[in-house]
C-alpha cells in the first residue's frame, strides 16, 4: 500500500538529517544523512558513463567487498569529479567523519555526490557540520524531509516515496528519495536514489531485484540526453521488522519485487516530469516491433531528439520530426507499417502523413501528461519511455548552471 506522506526514515530502524553546509549559495540544505541503527545489507547500480565521481567510485569499491553498511551521506552543489586524488581523500575524510560519530568503521558509511564538475569539495565546510548533521538525524518526518532537500540540485519539487507491503504476517516499510532533473538519460543510473528497508533480505538477493527492476523504470527515463559521471541508486535493508529471510523466488520476494518496482516506476515519472524547465511529461510508446531492441531503439530515438521534444512543447503536432527519428533511430522499420498517434490524435498511417485539425491538435498537446503511440505492425515487442518537452527555461537553466 502506497503511503501518502512518504520519507525516508519510515522504515524501523533508520534516521536521516540534512543541513546547509555552505556548499549552495541560496542557504538550502546541501548536505545529508541517511544511517542504520544496525548493519543493512546494501545494493547497488550505477552510471554507465565511464568517467566515474570520486564519491561514487568510493562507494562501489564498499559495496563490491562487504555486504552491509551503516549509512550514507550525500552533498549537491558539488559532484567531487574531475579533481583528481584528492577527490578520494575528500570522500574518505567526509566518510570517517560520519563513522567517528557513531562510533563505527569509516568503510560502513557510503559517500555520494552531486553538482558541478571540475572543483575540489570545501571539505572544511562540509567537516565543520557533519557532527551536528549526524547527532540530529532522527527517524522524524522532519529529519527525513531534510535528507531528500538536501541532495536536489536544479529539481524543482522533492522526490519521496514510500509503501508497506504484508510479509510473513507483518507490515514491511520500503522508503525512497531521488534526486535528478538535468543530465537524465540510460544507462544507469541517470539520478541519486537511496531506498531504504526493514526488510530481512540478503545482499545477493537485493543485488538481483534492484539490477532487474532499474531496466524498465530508471533506465526508462531521458530528459536531455546526457548521463551523468556521479549517480547510482542504492539500497539497504536491515531486518528491523523482524521477519524471517526473504529469499529468491520465494511467494514473499515476488510480493516485496513488486512493491519496490513500483516505487521506482514512480520515482522514473517524478524525475521525468521535473525535467529542467519542463512543461509536460510525455510518455513513448512503441508496440509491435520485430526485437525488443528494435523497440527500445524506437522509443530511445524519440525520446533523445530535441526536435521531437521541442514540437510537443510548440504543441505541433506534425508527424515529421517524430517519423524521422524512427528512420534514423537503427531500428529496423517498415514505414509503409507504422501507425502513429499523439495522445490519441491520428498522425501517421502506413508510410502517409494524415490531416488533422490544428485545434484539436494544439488541445490535446496543451495537456501535462503527453502519449506518443507508435505502432510498428512488425511483431510482438513493446517498449515505452518517459521524457518530457524542452522549453526556453531549459536552455536559462543550463546557461547559468553554475551561478
Amino acid at each position: 500500500m502506497d503511503i501518502e506522506n512518504a520519507y525516508i526514515t519510515l522504515p524501523k530502524g533508520f534516521i536521516a538529517n540534512g543541513v546547509h553546509a555552505g556548499l549552495k549559495p541560496n542557504g538550502n540544505p546541501d548536505l545529508g544523512f541517511i544511517g542504520s541503527d544496525r548493519p543493512a545489507s546494501v545494493a547497488g547500480v550505477y552510471t554507465k558513463n565511464l568517467v566515474k565521481g570520486h564519491s561514487l567510485t568510493r562507494s562501489i569499491s564498499i559495496i563490491k567487498k562487504q555486504e552491509t553498511v551503516r549509512g550514507i551521506i550525500i552533498n549537491s552543489g558539488n559532484a567531487n569529479a574531475c579533481v583528481g586524488e584528492m577527490g578520494e581523500e575528500d570522500a574518505k575524510s567526509m566518510a570517517s567523519a560520519v563513522a567517528k560519530e557513531l562510533n563505527v568503521d569509516s568503510d560502513d558509511i557510503l559517500t555520494a555526490s552531486t553538482g558541478v564538475i571540475g572543483s575540489r569539495l570545501p571539505l572544511d565546510k562540509i567537516l565543520s557540520a557533519i557532527p551536528g548533521l549526524v547527532n540530529n538525524a532522527s527517524s522524524s518526518e522532519e529529519t527525513g524531509h531534510l535528507a531528500e532537500r538536501a541532495i536536489m540540485t536544479t529539481d524543482t519539487q522533492p522526490k519521496e516515496v514510500a509503501a508497506t507491503v504484508n510479509i510473513f504476517g507483518k507490515e514491511i516499510t520500503i522508503a525512497a528519495i531521488a534526486k535528478g532533473s538535468g543530465m537524465i538519460h540510460p544507462n544507469l543510473a541517470t539520478m541519486i536514489s537511496v531506498f531504504t528497508t526493514d526488510a530481512n533480505i540478503k545482499q545477493d538477493v537485493l543485488q538481483s531485484m534492484i539490477s532487474d527492476n532499474v531496466k524498465d523504470t530508471y533506465n526508462r527515463v531521458s530528459v536531455d540526453g546526457d548521463t551523468s559521471v556521479c549517480d547510482m541508486v542504492v539500497i539497504m535493508a536491515n531486518g528491523a521488522s523482524e521477519t524471517p529471510e526473504i529469499t529468491i523466488g520465494s511467494e514473499e520476494y515476488e510480493t516485496f519485487k513488486e512493491a519496490f518496482h513500483a516505487l521506482c516506476f514512480d520515482l522514473a515519472k517524478m524525475i521525468a516530469s521535473d525535467g529542467e524547465g519542463a512543461s509536460k511529461l510525455v510518455e513513448v510508446e512503441v508496440v509491435g516491433a520485430k526485437t525488443a531492441q528494435d523497440a527500445y531503439l524506437c522509443v530511445l530515438s524519440i525520446c533523445r531528439s530535441p526536435l521531437c521534444k521541442t514540437a510537443i512543447f510548440g504543441q505541433d503536432a506534425n508527424c515529421g520530426r517524430f517519423i524521422t527519428a524512427l528512420g534514423y533511430s537503427g531500428a529496423d522499420i517498415d514505414p509503409d507499417k507504422i501507425s502513429m498517434f499523439l495522445s490519441g490524435l491520428p498522425v501517421y498511417e502506413k508510410g502517409v502523413a494524415l490531416p488533422f485539425d490544428e485545434e484539436v491538435a494544439k488541445e490535446k498537446l496543451s495537456e501535462h501528461d503527453i502519449l506518443i503511440r507508435v505502432e510498428l505492425n512488425d511483431g510482438e515487442y513493446n517498449d515505452r519511455m518517459w521524457t518530457c518537452d524542452f522549453t526556453y527555461d531549459y536552455v536559462k537553466i543550463n546557461a547559468s548552471y553554475r551561478s
